[in-house]
């Protein structure tokens, strides 16, 4: 079965749910990520697809997400501000570009951006650009059409927008916006001309159901890069007790993400860093060809120079984008 799939995946064909489920049972880690490999190096190659973020408005968020210490609902203690400043949002795209980071993107936390906030924002976007010639993104909550045609045309040319979890588990962690809410923002998105980026985090209660119908849904959504984050339980959240998910589910989720999701980039986020270096070796060798490098807003990112070498470690090579 694993073989008949892994060929249709080669020619483009994602695996279904169901089969991805059905593998699952079947099959070993081991197996799973050599044949999620053999898919990532077809489409993929072996270039890493690298990123970094700045948290560009930190805290007091009005949303209810049981996973996040930006919420006004927890106390985690984090720093709040309302806006990086410019000096360190430029500081910051340089060194990114210096290192060969490949994109740059502003974080932004709440619900969305005010829309008296977007030129503010636009307007930094552009001095980045003017600075550094990087890629640039932007992930800043819930906007509409026009607000997201303003950052496309200051230069965004990537929209990041999580669905988190699966449609079926969504209402489980927050309230107070909804799954539907994310997929009219990245519609927006994709109809003013940027790409997507889409993914969420795995480790928060769903079933390996729910974590599949996550990577079809954004895949379905249009992504063609798709974060994994591991849910790193934040004292004073809602889910500060959640189990942590075991390694080898890591290995076999991300595996099955890439039979699901065939071409997209895969892309290692925040959570990683309490993977052993063995267990993120195998990953970059069983589907995952991404990484957000760096600060990784409220949890604590891996080295750069780290993760270099773990690139180089696994095969992969680095190459500036045209």
């Amino acid at each position: 079965m694993l073989e008949t799939i892994k060929q249709k995946a080669l020619e483009g064909i994602p695996a279904t749910v169901d089969e991805a489920l059905e593998l699952n049972l079947r099959y070993t880690a081991d197996e799973l990520a050599d044949a999620a490999d053999e898919v990532r190096r077809k489409f993929c190659g072996d270039v890493i697809d690298t990123c970094s973020i700045v948290n560009a408005r930190s805290g007091r968020c009005s949303e209810d997400c049981k996973w996040c210490a930006q919420s006004r609902y927890h106390v985690t203690g984090i720093d709040e501000y309302e806006f990086v400043s410019e000096a360190e949002a430029l500081h910051a795209a340089r060194l990114n570009k210096g290192a060969g980071v490949r994109r740059y993107s502003l974080v932004t936390s709440g619900r969305k951006v005010a829309p008296a906030d977007i030129k503010r924002f636009c307007d930094l976007y552009r001095k980045v650009a003017a600075e550094t010639g990087i890629y640039m993104c932007a992930s800043m909550g819930l906007l509409n059409r026009d607000e997201l045609q303003q950052l496309h045309e200051a230069g965004v040319r990537r929209y990041h927008c999580n669905l988190e979890t699966s449609a079926s588990f969504f209402p489980a962690l927050c309230s107070t916006h909804t799954h539907d809410d994310k997929l009219r923002t990245i519609k927006a998105a994709h109809e003013v001309g940027m790409e997507i980026c889409c993914g969420g985090i795995i480790g928060m209660g769903e079933s390996m159901r729910q974590r599949l119908e996550l990577a079809e849904e954004a895949r379905e959504a249009g992504a063609v890069s798709i974060p994994i984050n591991i849910l790193n339980p934040i004292k004073g959240t809602a889910l500060e007790n959640v189990p942590l998910i075991e390694e080898e589910e890591i290995v076999r989720t991300v595996a099955l993400f890439r039979l699901i999701a065939p071409k997209q980039t895969l892309r290692f986020a925040g959570g990683r860093m309490r993977l052993s270096k063995d267990t993120m070796a195998r990953i970059l060798r069983g589907g995952m060809n991404g990484a957000l490098m760096g600060d990784m807003l409220t949890t604590v990112g891996n080295g750069v120079a780290e993760d270099k070498e773990l690139f180089r470690d696994t095969g992969y090579r680095e190459e500036p984008l045209s």
